[in-house]
């Protein structure tokens, strides 16, 4: 498709993107909680003002980091087998190519800071291709331990009615997979002498 954009948006998108780039160079040294506008506009030789002018301020711009990682992970999995071992192997590599990225959205929350609504609706293109290789599988009908919740949790994928056994198995999948992910990204199982991939390969063969 032709470019659209005038020279005046091109250029906005290209200064956009390079202060995305230095908040990501700030997460890695100094954590989200430490991010600072003013501090990347020194990086860039800008006034403050003039950088506001692209982000109002701190809570934009991490929602729009946090946008550009559900992307990116949604883009993975949609490169991915639909099947539940590859879409687990899929975000472990996802993960573990970009930690800092990954805690972003699956670590601890970033103090005063509250997303907006449609970071949900993001965050359901990755659990709908889960929810389908689970639905995908022959379960035993019986109901999963906590089936009077389970209404709640169907905001995960708008639109997809995945059965209770089904749902509940994907919990089982997202939750203890990224029990075992989150140790391994932050480097809690250096210098324990085992492979965390098997860990991880193990507890994906105990759920399937």
């Amino acid at each position: 498709m032709a470019e659209t954009r005038t020279p005046r948006e091109r250029y906005r998108a290209q200064v956009r993107t390079e202060i995305k780039q230095h908040a990501w160079e700030q997460i890695a040294t100094a954590g989200t909680s430490a991010l600072s506008l003013n501090a990347i506009a020194k990086r860039m030789g800008l006034s403050g003002p003039a950088l506001y002018r692209y982000f109002t301020g701190r809570d934009e711009l991490i929602t729009e980091l946090i946008r550009d990682a559900y992307r990116s992970l949604a883009d993975t999995f949609r490169a991915t087998e639909t099947d539940v071992a590859a879409l687990a192997r899929a975000l472990r590599g996802w993960a573990l190519a970009d930690p800092h990225r990954y805690f972003l959205v699956y670590g601890t929350p970033v103090p005063g800071y509250h997303a907006p609504d449609d970071i949900t609706v993001i965050a359901s293109e990755i659990m709908a291709p889960l929810l389908d290789a689970c639905a995908a599988l022959t379960y035993d009908d019986a109901a999963p331990p906590f089936d009077g919740h389970i209404e709640a949790h169907r905001q995960w994928a708008d639109g997809h009615c995945a059965p209770p056994a089904a749902l509940h198995r994907a919990l089982s999948v997202w939750t203890r997979l990224h029990g075992v992910l989150s140790l391994e990204a932050a480097g809690h199982f250096t210098g324990m002498g085992f492979d965390p991939g098997l860990l991880f390969e193990a507890e994906l063969d105990s759920l399937l």
